[in-house]
């Protein structure tokens, strides 16, 4: 009986022990499966992995076809082994992965290497993805250190081992990972870099290119050149351990000099793609794949509007900023410098800031006059005026007594722009320059004087309309979006013109601002050989000075100051922004056919001044609110 219990015992036991076995054999087949379809549910399908995955490419031509430059990743050739420099792959497998071609594309070895080397330093010294982990995390994966991302990557580098070679495997990590400043690929980090294709690489510039892609922002030679070179070394000395170099050629690299290109982002035609970037968006959405942006800029004369504001800035008498345009006569913009240095400063001082134009708003107060019956040959007094409790001051502190329409302007004379803007009605004075293109002023006493802040772009469109025979035109950069290969995907609408201005009044005008340039406060913004007009601006205190003027068929606007909008020492409107203004034509205006501004004709121009009249009756000094 005993050894029947016995027995019986044993059998429940061994009986119990495999039910309990085989239960745990299910769990874990169970949380295998499970954390598998919780790990790669949510990949991209398999056969889309050997698809390039990088930030779109978005390179921009001036109006001649000349490349300006690229946002967002550089485009790059796929990289071919057969044509870059041996030793640039055995550089990466030193520094990056040593055991590649022994591991099936996770190496546990190098996996227990960096766990027991991290252990011993107490601290994060050493990685154990491989090259091929690396090719999986940078081209599909988020960067995020998480367990399931680790677990994707493992995946999907085994994937990629039985779908590549080894061979093929290098060229898909070198032609599409990121070696910083948008460059992606070993080509464009060549270029981008060093100015040169990847097969011309030597020892020591492949050395520095492969060392940077642990942290490409660390290590880049643009920004830290002492970083860079330390990195490369390491690299150099990873070569000569696998002997893949000598030492012969180890000493040869530390005796090599390696020019670096400076960084691409300090011109200042980045303030003109940074504009275009938004009207890309703006008119074509956000681009899915690679394109070319056909734009309006002229790269001759934006270099030479950049450099004349180099030349004409005053630090020492505060005017250490300034902001050019220029528009063609259909609102192309052919220059925009947004400021002293784009590398400093990416804020955009055309399109962004807002500023008064102080007397280079007149135009607008005396148009109205104009079409209110008043003539350029009219008198006027120029005498102390006072509004209420205000009374406007005229720049030079005197009187001039009675003098024309005309010289007034030219003389840029507050008192009596005041004085036409109080006859005609400052709301009128305010539906005009909405009309001409500057929207929203209010109609306040002070609005002759240009007391209400604007942008220099919005003002110098204002202005288009007196070089373009009266048409109003909003400002565009873009003309045609196309594919890298041509394809059309955008084509800028052609425009409805408008006509702002009838034929006498434009003659008139320009008469006006021609008499600035030629006989009053923008004698300084004269181009030779060329019939120009435009108008001085200086706020209080030379807090800002603009020169706004035009021939036919181009406008360019002038601002200078300084971002703190602290007081300058004595920079007015014709000062530096006119000789500034004036270099700026002199290039713009090169290649551009010799014609004249309509303007009032002679026999009306010299006739006998007769005073305002009717206009001015019951008009005193002390005016009404």
């Amino acid at each position: 009986m005993a050894q029947v219990v016995t027995f019986i015992k044993t059998s429940k036991t061994v009986r119990y022990g495999a039910l309990v076995a085989a239960w745990l054999w299910v769990c874990g087949i169970c949380i295998s499966l499970g954390s598998t379809h919780w790990a790669l549910h949510d990949l991209p399908e398999l056969p889309s992995l050997s698809e390039h995955r990088r930030p779109v490419s978005i390179t921009f031509k001036d109006r001649y076809g000349q490349e300006i430059g690229t946002q967002g990743s550089l485009p790059s050739a796929p990289a071919n082994l057969d044509i870059l420099p041996a030793h640039l792959p055995e550089a990466l497998l030193s520094i990056e992965d040593r055991r590649f071609y022994s591991h099936f594309g996770v190496d546990p070895i190098g996996i227990a290497r960096a766990m027991y080397v991290n252990k011993k330093s107490g601290r994060l010294r050493q990685g154990g993805s491989t090259l091929t982990q690396q090719l999986a995390k940078n081209l599909f994966l988020e960067n995020d250190q998480t367990l399931k991302r680790k677990a994707q990557e493992s995946y999907i580098a085994v994937y990629l081992e039985q779908r590549f070679s080894k061979r093929e495997i290098i060229e898909l990590y070198l032609g599409r990972v990121y070696f910083g400043s948008g460059a992606y690929g070993i080509d464009a980090a060549a270029e981008r870099y060093f100015a040169k294709p990847a097969a011309d690489l030597t020892i020591g510039e492949s050395a520095m290119l492969t060392g940077l892609l642990k942290a490409p922002s660390d290590y880049a030679p643009t920004h830290t050149t002492t970083s860079a070179a330390n990195r490369a070394t390491l690299v150099v000395q990873s070569m000569v351990r696998d002997e893949v170099i000598t030492s012969e050629q180890r000493d040869a690299v530390y005796t090599e000099k390696i020019w670096v290109d400076p960084p691409n982002n300090s011109g200042s035609e980045h303030y003109f793609m940074d504009f275009a970037a938004i009207e890309m968006t703006r008119v074509f959405g956000t681009p899915k794949q690679d394109i070319v942006v056909h734009t309006t800029l002229d790269l001759g004369l934006q270099s030479r509007a950049a450099d004349a504001l180099t030349t004409h800035l005053a630090p020492k008498r505060g005017a250490d900023e300034g902001a050019i345009v220029t528009l063609d006569g259909t609102g192309a913009l052919r220059a925009m410098v947004g400021g002293a240095s784009y590398g400093e400063s990416q804020f955009n001082r055309v399109s962004l800031a807002r500023r008064q134009p102080g007397s280079a708003f007149k135009p607008f107060v005396y148009l109205t006059a104009l079409r209110a019956g008043v003539t350029p040959e009219d008198l006027v007094l120029d005498e102390e005026i006072t509004i209420d409790d205000w009374t406007p001051r005229n720049f030079k502190k005197e009187h001039l007594g009675e003098i024309t329409i005309e010289r007034s302007f030219a003389a840029s004379i507050n008192t009596v722009a005041v004085k036409l803007s109080q006859i005609t009605g400052p709301q009128s004075v305010a539906d005009t320059a909405a009309q001409m293109g500057l929207a929203d002023l209010k109609p306040y006493r002070s609005i002759a004087l240009g007391a209400q802040d604007v942008s220099p772009l919005a003002l110098t469109q204002s202005y288009l309309p007196f070089s373009n025979n009266g048409y109003v035109h909003s400002a565009y950069a873009i003309t045609m979006i196309e594919t890298p290969e041509g394809a059309p995907l955008y084509r800028r609408p052609r425009e409805e013109s408008r006509r702002v201005l009838g034929p006498l009044e434009l003659r008139q005008m320009n008469q006006l601002m021609h008499s600035v340039v030629t006989k009053g406060t923008g004698r300084n913004a004269a181009v030779k050989g060329r019939e120009v007009a435009g108008k001085t601006g200086t706020t209080n205190d030379y807090r800002d000075a603009w020169f706004v003027g035009y021939a036919p068929d181009l406008a360019t606007g002038v601002w200078i100051g300084n971002d703190k909008n602290e007081a300058m020492s004595r920079v007015t409107g014709g000062s530096i922004p006119a000789r500034l203004w004036s270099d700026v034509m002199t290039a713009g205006l090169e290649d551009m056919p010799k014609r004249n501004l309509p303007r009032t004709v002679p026999a009306l121009a010299t006739a006998e001044p007769k005073p305002l009249g009717s206009l001015l009756e019951g008009f005193d000094q002390q005016l009404p609110n």
